[in-house]
C-alpha cells in the first residue's frame, strides 16, 4: 500500500499525542478552571501534542515539513515560564529525556506556510471547548501532496468504539477508511463505510455544538427542505467527519457565519479524506472541491458539506435554496 510508512508514523504520533492530551485533561482540567473559564489546560495540551507529533515525524521522515496551528513564540516569553515548564514536563513524560530546547524546536517545526509540494498539516487539539468540557475533541493529522490530501489520521480520545473509550480513524488516497481503538496498539482495526440511504429524508445531520461555528438556523431550514425529521447529532471537532464516515450521521454541515471567514486547512484535511475513503463526498457549500493549493487557508472555498455521497447533490441544492 502506498504511504505505508507515512501512515504508520502518523498513527504512532497521534496515539502518543492522545496519551498526553488525556493526561492533561485528567490532571489539569478541574471544576475551578472551568468556573474561571481558564483555557490554560488546553493550551498545554495544544503545544505538547504538536511537539510530540512533530518529534515522531522528524524521527521517521526528517525531510517532511509541517503546517501546524501553533508556534513557540508565546512560550518563549518570561511571562509564560510556568506554561512553558508544564508543556515540557508533559512532553518529557511521553518522550523520555526531552528537554526545553527540543520541545520548543519540535513545536516550531510546524511553522511552514503550506507553499511546498509535500507537507503535513496538524490541528493538535481540534475542539477546545469540547476538550475543556470532557467531551469530544480530536487530534487531526494529514499529509498533502501537490494540493491533494493523500493520508489522514484522526484521533478522537473521547469517542467510543463499542465499549472502548477512544477511536482512531485512518485513510490513504486510493485506500479505504479504517477505525481502531485509539489506546489499544494491538487492535487490527475494522473498515468503515458511510450510510447507504435511498433518500435525503432518511439522513441525520451532524453539526457543531457551538452555534458560532455554523449557521444552525439555516441548517434547520435545509433539513426541512430535505424532509429530515431526525434530531441533529451535535458534537465538537473533526469527530463530526468520523461520525459521517462510520454512519453515526449522514450529513455534516458547516455553514458560513461570516462572508469573510475562510476555513483553515488543518481543520478539515484529515476528516475530508476519511469521509471520502469511507465512500462519502466533501465539498464547500457551493459544491466546489476543497482547494488545498493556497497555503494555510481554503481561500477558494466557503463552508463545508460532507455527506454519505448519494444524497450530496440534493443537499447542495437545498443549501442553494436557503442561501440564495
Amino acid at each position: 500500500m502506498r504511504y505505508q510508512l507515512e501512515l504508520s508514523t502518523g498513527i504512532k504520533a497521534v496515539r502518543a499525542a492522545a496519551n498526553v492530551c488525556r493526561a492533561v485533561q485528567a490532571n489539569l482540567v478541574t471544576a475551578d478552571t472551568l468556573e474561571k473559564k481558564d483555557k490554560s489546560p488546553v493550551t498545554v495540551a495544544d503545544f505538547a501534542a504538536q511537539a510530540i507529533v512533530c518529534a515522531h515525524l522528524l524521527g521517521a521522515l526528517p525531510n517532511d515539513l509541517m503546517v501546524g496551528e501553533e508556534d513557540s513564540a508565546e512560550l518563549r516569553t518570561g511571562e509564560e515560564a510556568g506554561l512553558r515548564a508544564s508543556v515540557v514536563k508533559h512532553v518529557a513524560d511521553e518522550l523520555a529525556g526531552a528537554d526545553e530546547a527540543q520541545v520548543l524546536g519540535w513545536i516550531d517545526h510546524g511553522c511552514h506556510d503550506g507553499s511546498e509540494v509535500r507537507y503535513w498539516t496538524l490541528d493538535p487539539i481540534d475542539g477546545t471547548k469540547g476538550f475543556l468540557r470532557g467531551e469530544q475533541y480530536a487530534i487531526a493529522l494529514a499529509l498533502i501532496e501537490n494540493g491533494e490530501v493523500v493520508a489522514g489520521v484522526l484521533g478522537c480520545p473521547n469517542l467510543k468504539v463499542g465499549d472502548h473509550q477512544g477511536a482512531l480513524f485512518t485513510a490513504t488516497k486510493d485506500g479505504g477508511a479504517t477505525m481502531y481503538r485509539l489506546f489499544d496498539e494491538a487492535d487490527q482495526g475494522q473498515p468503515i463505510a458511510v450510510a447507504q440511504i435511498a433518500s435525503a429524508s432518511e439522513a441525520r445531520f451532524c453539526e457543531s455544538v457551538e452555534s458560532g461555528h455554523s449557521n444552525q438556523g439555516e441548517s434547520a431550514q435545509i433539513a426541512a427542505i430535505l424532509g429530515i425529521t431526525a434530531e441533529p447529532y451535535r458534537i465538537d471537532s473533526q469527530c463530526k467527519y468520523a461520525a459521517v464516515a462510520r454512519n453515526d450521521a449522514s450529513i455534516y454541515l458547516r455553514l458560513p457565519t461570516s462572508e469573510t471567514y475562510r476555513e483553515k486547512i488543518w481543520d478539515h484535511a484529515a476528516g475530508k479524506l476519511i469521509v471520502e475513503a469511507a465512500g462519502g463526498k466533501v465539498t464547500d457549500v457551493n459544491g466546489n472541491a476543497l482547494d488545498f493549493t493556497l497555503g494555510r487557508h481554503l481561500d477558494n472555498n466557503k463552508g463545508i458539506v460532507a455527506t454519505c455521497g448519494a444524497i450530496h447533490d440534493d443537499v447542495i441544492n437545498a443549501i442553494r435554496q436557503v442561501r440564495g
